[in-house]
Parts: structure tokens; sequence; C-alpha cells
């Protein structure tokens, strides 16, 4: 069987290279960038690196066929809430992620950063982070969004993949604050509102399976 190859259009003089979707050198500085910043930082309940997370979200974006700048926000989407360390302020870090990455990544991460602090300042309980985040998705960019939507989707598929292969879940539950029923009420919360502000992107339907398949736990608990 012959198989027909298709070649880019080619001019006198030049090199012809295939278009890579989901490589850049900008994705590769994004990828370093966030390596150093979870440095010795594991998955909660695991030895797994913490980069091992966003490196699933761009996968997850990439596979969706998302802009570099969606995906490097994807990359560094934890990077403000995670890595504040002594020395290095806030200010000083946002200031670094919109010099090198630029604003449109800068203004994404903020979008998808939750916020110990309201606006005047007040500190905010575990749940109040999570009304305010829920809440800014309404003002939040397309973009955000979709970061949003693929950090559940990885989020809540390796919660799945964690109880599933253990035979203790409880393990699992336990890392999180709230334990089992607020984790898995969080991922239906967060799909509901993106649906609720008009995210009709097609990640959609598998962050609403992710989502279903979390709450099939709690049901078979109520059931027994």
């Amino acid at each position: 069987m012959v198989v027909a190859r298709h070649r880019l259009p080619h001019r006198p003089g030049t090199r012809s290279f295939p278009r890579v979707t989901g490589y850049s050198d900008r994705i590769n500085h994004a990828l370093a960038f966030a390596a150093k910043h979870h440095d010795r930082q594991v998955r909660k309940g695991t030895a797994l690196p913490y980069l091992t997370h966003p490196a699933n979200v761009a996968i997850i974006l990439t596979r969706y066929g998302q802009d570099d700048d969606t995906v490097i926000a994807g990359i560094l989407h934890d990077v403000i809430e995670d890595c504040v360390r002594e020395g290095m302020t806030r200010p000083m870090l946002e200031e670094r992620i919109g010099a090198k990455f630029g604003a449109p990544v800068l203004d994404t991460v903020l979008m998808v950063t939750h916020r110990k602090v309201d606006d005047d300042g007040v500190e905010l309980s575990r749940e109040e982070r999570r009304i305010d985040y829920l809440l800014r998705l309404a003002r939040a960019s397309e973009r955000a969004r979709w970061v949003c939507a693929a950090d559940k989707v990885h989020n809540g598929s390796a919660i799945l993949a964690d109880v599933r292969r253990t035979v203790d879940p409880d393990t699992v539950w336990g890392r999180f604050g709230g334990g089992k029923a607020v984790t898995i009420a969080w991922y239906s919360r967060v799909h509901a509102r993106l649906a609720e502000v008009g995210f009709s992107a097609p990640i959609m339907a598998e962050l609403g399976s992710v989502a279903s398949a979390l709450a099939t736990f709690r049901d078979a608990e109520d059931v027994g």
C-alpha cells in the first residue's frame, strides 16, 4: 500500500519544517521556570514531583489545540500560589512572570490563582477562597477558563486513578482539606460555574465526565 506524503510548500533557498503543535522555546522556558520554582515539591500524598501536574495541564491544553500563551499559563498556573518564598515577594514573582512570558500569560495566571486575602487585605478561609475563585471566573478570560478546566481535569483524573488503584481509598481522600465530600463537590462546583458563566469549550465534556466519575464514589457511600 502506498501512503501519500503531504509536504509543506517550499520556497527556493529555504528549509521547510513541519509545524509542531505543543513545542516552542517559550514552552521549554516555561517548563524550566516551573521546575525551578516547584523544586522539591511533590504531589499531595505521593512521591511524584509537583512538576508532573503543570506538565500534564500543558499536555491537556495542547491536546485541545490551545495556543502557546494558554499552554504556558497552564504550566505556570501554580507558581504564584505555591512558590512565593522567603526573599521573593509576590510582586517580585509577578514581575518576573510578566517580564519573561508577557502580560497575557501573567494576567491568565493571576485569574486562576486562589487568593489568600480579599481586596481589603482580609485573610480568607479555605471555603472563602474557593467561593472567591468561583466568583472571579465570571470576569476571567477565555484563556483563563481553559487553564482552570485543564487543571481540574488533571487533578480530578489523578484522584480517580489513585482511588481506583488503592486498597484504602481513605488514604487518598485524607490528603485534601475537607476530606472526601468537599473534594468531590469541588469538581462539580467548578464545572457548574464554568457552564454558568458561558464557557462551552469542548473540554467541558471531559471535565463533566471527571466530575461525574468522582460523584459515583460519594453516591455509592450514600447508598451504602
